[in-house]
């Protein structure tokens, strides 16, 4: 007998056209978590220009207004989320992020009883748990996650030891790491990357990928400041700036030559493919989607000490770590590695090995059904529902 087929609400910030690293994850999972018997709707904010309800790939998305000024802005979200999941009925709440969307399922569990998966997104001191505590009753909110949420999804040992030091049960915390798909993002052989780059028009100057926001805490900008530096002595060097963000016009005022915005990239597997390098300068993340994706790419990486980076990247065996807010440091490896081909393979392989055998798409979706089979049963469903 085949078992029911669940329903999983994820609540999440923003969803697709926009693009971030929460968003494509979400995206990427969506269709596996379908084959493995969980089918999936997506409740986000409204931004401008977009649908109220639309299906992507087969995925419902519900878009929810949120008017008024940015303080009130949460409050409005919840108010309109709460019956449309009394209409939909999901058996588990997906937030994705401690705070508005958590707050939301949390209010959702105590009205519905429905239970609740909260992911934590981001560590370190710009990160989910920072921010809560920043926020009106962020104390107080976090008492609630941790006696209303069934389960704290951790994405890097920076994130489980912050839960640990607010008190969070160990058996609430469930390591299950992003995924990405090991088989799109492979590496190319040497001649079909030097094709590939004729077809990107790269050129044959030394090549470095950025992928992500473009927001103040990805440092973009200190990135930028180094290349005039790069360029006296890689004279062709270049460094690919993909994704968009508020940061874009201000980073391309800073930019000189060699920098090249690419903006919002359908496909990002080529230009990893066809680079010799990807640079991660955060101050602060999760378990960057854009690092995995490099990494399963074959692509040397290197990234700032900060969230997931040191759970993947053993320094200068399968990547290479420097210090956030260091960019003297970023410097001198990105010259190292430009001078050494050899290193760079090195890396790209033992990098790739890595996450092929610890982060596929795969293997995170299962992890995921198997949370959410596990937290279903444990939590019975109410007869009556208050609406």
């Amino acid at each position: 007998m085949s078992q029911p087929r669940l329903h999983v609400a994820m609540m999440i910030q923003a969803y697709l056209p926009l693009l971030g690293g929460a968003e494509r994850q979400l995206a990427a999972l969506a269709p596996l978590l379908k084959n493995q018997g969980v089918d999936v709707s997506v409740i986000t904010r409204r931004y401008p220009g977009l649908k109220k309800f639309e299906l992507i790939d087969g995925v419902p998305v519900y878009r929810l207004p949120v008017p008024g000024p940015k303080s009130v802005a949460s409050l409005a979200f919840s108010l309109a989320a709460l019956p449309l999941l009394g209409r939909l009925r999901p058996d588990v709440i997906h937030a994705h992020e401690l705070l508005s969307p958590t707050t939301t399922a949390v209010t959702a569990k105590r009205r519905l009883g429905i239970p609740v998966v909260a992911k934590v997104l981001r560590g370190g001191a710009l990160g989910d748990l920072a921010k809560l505590e920043h926020k009106p009753f962020g104390r107080q909110r976090m008492q609630t996650f941790k006696q209303q949420v069934d389960s704290f999804i951790v994405i890097s040992q920076e994130i489980d030891a912050e839960l640990a030091a607010w008190g969070v049960a160990p058996e609430k915390r469930v390591f299950i790491p992003n995924g990405v798909d090991t088989q799109r993002f492979a590496p190319m052989r040497l001649p079909e990357k030097e094709r590939l780059r004729q077809e990107l028009g790269l050129g044959e100057g030394e090549t470095a990928v950025y992928a992500g926001r473009l927001v103040p805490e990805k440092c973009v900008d200190q990135l930028i400041g180094l290349w005039p530096q790069i360029r006296e002595i890689y004279s062709r060097a270049q460094l690919l700036v993909l994704g968009t963000g508020p940061e874009e016009k201000r980073l391309k005022q800073l930019a000189g030559e060699g920098i090249h915005f690419l903006g919002n990239v359908a496909d990002v597997a080529p230009y990893l493919q066809a680079a010799d390098l990807f640079i991660l300068p955060s101050a602060t993340e999760g378990l960057s989607n854009a690092m995995l994706e490099a990494l399963a790419a074959g692509l040397p990486v290197i990234a700032t000490r900060v969230g997931g980076a040191p759970d993947i990247i053993t320094h200068q065996k399968s990547g290479w770590l420097v210090a956030p807010q260091q960019p003297d440091e970023w410097l001198e490896a990105i010259l190292t590695l430009f001078a050494l081909a050899e290193k760079r393979r090195d890396l790209g392989s033992q990098g790739r090995q890595k996450v092929v055998a610890s982060y596929g798409l795969a293997a995170t979706a299962e992890k995921l059904v198997g949370l959410y089979g596990r937290i279903t049963t444990a939590t019975p469903r109410p007869v009556t529902v208050q609406t």
